[in-house]
């Protein structure tokens, strides 16, 4: 076999936060398409960016924290029930597994193809271009996990919405996270069945025990946010910048023209 075959049969590995599930994958890869659905921005926080290949190209190395969740009839997704990161989304009767791209480790030389599900975009935020103004929002804006489990409230209107392109992020919520700060205490749940995970930095995640969406976090400093695709419009939010876009991922750009600082998160 020649280096150049050997090198495109060298598997593309990736992992959530914390470790506890690991896979490689055999190229080819799917290119990336990025999912605007209303469940996947509840599951990730904000956007699920997913290649995909054959169940023969797939291999799990670590699965002691995997766990399933049945979002539909017709799919179920994967998360780690230690960090939450989200990992997999797999069809009902198709020898393919869809693979957050976002958890892949390394360069991965793939490509957003496209867009999905663009009409079920949240309100602060546009699939292409720069955000929308903010929706007109008072009162309290309604967030949940995508299983239900977690229901709460904030104050309305949200404001400014940050997305966060650093390592950690792009591991939990499978490509970009999206957060507006808020008051702790002015959060509001109605039901509450949240895990939470301390990760590298001293900050703590929380997301969802049963479905593993992504809901808040709290930094060491004790800052406090929640992430913006949980929340149902009206939010009154509007993406107003990137943070840490030097450990963006390599299969996507910037093309919104908010302001970037790259940083150097970890």
């Amino acid at each position: 076999m020649p280096p150049s075959a050997r090198r495109m049969a060298d598997p593309v590995r990736g992992a959530c936060l914390c470790g506890a599930v690991a896979f490689e994958a055999a190229p080819p890869l799917r290119p990336v398409i990025v999912c605007h659905c209303r469940e996947c921005r509840a599951w990730s926080g904000h956007l699920w960016a997913a290649t995909s290949v054959p169940h023969d190209r797939f291999r799990l190395t670590r699965s002691e924290g995997l766990r399933w969740y049945r979002s539909s009839a017709a799919a179920r997704r994967g998360f780690c029930g230690t960090c939450g990161a989200s990992l997999f989304w797999q069809p009902e009767g198709e020898a393919r597994i869809s693979i957050g791209a976002g958890t892949l480790d390394g360069p991965t030389g793939l490509a957003v193809a496209g867009h999905i599900f663009t009409h079920e975009a949240g309100d602060y935020d546009a699939p292409e271009g720069p955000p929308p103004a903010p929706a007109p929002a008072a009162g309290a804006a309604k967030g949940r996990c995508l299983c239900g489990a977690c229901r709460f409230t904030v104050p309305a209107p949200v404001g400014e919405v940050t997305a966060c392109h650093c390592r950690q992020c792009r591991k939990t919520s499978g490509h970009v996270a999206a957060s507006v700060d808020v008051d702790e205490a002015a959060v509001i749940w109605q039901a509450r069945h949240d895990a939470r995970f301390t990760t590298p930095g001293g900050g703590t995640r929380g997301f969802c025990a049963a479905c593993g969406s992504s809901l808040w976090f709290r930094a060491a400093d004790g800052a406090f946010s929640v992430e913006a695709g949980c929340l149902a419009p009206p939010t009154g939010g509007r993406l107003t910048r990137h943070i840490f876009t030097a450990s963006r991922g390599d299969y996507y750009t910037l093309t919104d023209g908010l302001p970037q600082a790259p940083g150097a998160g970890s």
